[in-house]
């Protein structure tokens, strides 16, 4: 189910970004700098999982500049979510998988959801023993908590990945 989100979340920002194409470019920069600018508000129900699936788009579609392709986005739900644990495993299996097998330049891994420090965990998890260099000009996301973002930003930087903290207020 995960890694169907992350491609479904993917392809849905892609097309998003992708449907301004057609105008001018100084029309299309206009239309984007409202859209950019525009505050986001966290969901206050953690269990409303499309509520943060939204907000996670929104956030990640206002920290996209100098990216080349779509991002990968990971999401953990609520931790009353039954499966709640097999969901964080999983995920974690896979965004280690991505950070061994090395991510190009320009793209961007974000990371989010209602369960901050869990997120920050994961990260953690996942970067551990990734190589030194091997990310270089990748952009990684963390939507959550400035604490929880300093536990995983010596990970991160480890890689050369540009470690971005948005802080969900």
């Amino acid at each position: 189910m995960s890694k169907i989100f992350v491609l479904m979340m993917s392809a849905g920002l892609a097309l998003g970004l992708s449907a301004c194409g057609g105008d001018k470019p100084a029309d299309s920069a206009a239309k984007a700098a409202p859209a950019a600018q525009a505050a986001v508000t966290v969901p206050t129900d953690p269990a409303d999982d499309r509520a943060w699936r939204m907000y996670l788009t929104q956030v990640v579609k206002q920290n996209m500049e100098g990216i080349r392709n779509s991002p990968f986005m990971y999401y953990l739900p609520a931790a009353t979510v039954a499966d709640f644990q097999d969901q964080f495993d999983r995920q974690a299996d896979q965004v280690a998988g991505v950070v061994a097998q090395g991510v190009l330049p320009g793209n961007m891994l974000a990371f989010g959801g209602p369960e901050y420090a869990k997120m920050a965990d994961l990260i953690i998890e996942a970067f551990t023993g990734a190589s030194e260099g091997s990310m270089k000009d990748v952009r990684v996301l963390y939507i959550g908590t400035a604490a929880d973002a300093e536990r995983a930003r010596a990970v991160v930087e480890l890689t050369g990945a540009t470690f971005v903290v948005v802080e969900a207020k």
